[in-house]
């Protein structure tokens, strides 16, 4: 952690921004925190600086989440982390039914709720990402913002420790 608390706060951010979908500010405000022991305490300042984010900025967070299951090149905003998740899930392997099922509940998720279903794809699969879908489709869409809350700090978690492993096999 040493590397994380000696950062500059450009390379901090430039560092740990990309962790929240397309919203830096998160890690521009938690560096506020440190230093940190470890990467919990680095995870734990960046969800309260969630927590306490006004409701436009955590909609804004939301709405910069991609559409899951979107066909390759379709979306230039999909970040390199979003695509490499999807396709560990397959979603850039889908059958034509099945890119068709994914679009029905992605339409049906957006016209219910105004924003993009979020799950961290990483933790689940096609099935389990359908089926996500499917029973989350009933929430309110308090519980829905919710919801989708709790799953960005699940691939924010993922995607912190992926940028805390490779910092540590830099020389």
């Amino acid at each position: 952690m040493d590397r994380v608390n000696d950062a500059s706060a450009v390379r901090f951010v430039e560092l740990f921004g990309p962790i929240y979908e397309h919203s830096p500010w998160i890690a521009q405000r938690a560096r506020a925190h440190g230093p940190f022991a470890d990467m919990d305490a680095m995870l734990a300042a960046m969800r309260h600086e969630l927590d306490r984010a006004t409701e436009a900025e955590k909609m804004a967070l939301i709405r910069a989440h991609p559409e899951l299951a979107q066909r390759m090149g379709v979306d230039p905003t999909l970040t390199s982390a979003s695509a490499a998740e999807q396709a560990s899930a397959g979603l850039d392997r889908l059958t034509p039914e099945e890119f068709t099922t994914f679009r029905a509940l992605n339409d049906a998720y957006a016209a219910k709720f105004g924003i993009p279903f979020i799950i961290c794809v990483r933790r689940s699969d096609k099935e389990g990402i359908l089926n996500g879908m499917r029973t989350r489709l009933e929430n309110t869409p308090e519980a829905e913002q919710q919801a989708a809350l709790c799953e960005i700090n699940k691939i924010a978690a993922l995607r912190l420790a992926d940028v805390l492993a490779r910092l540590e096999q830099e020389p």
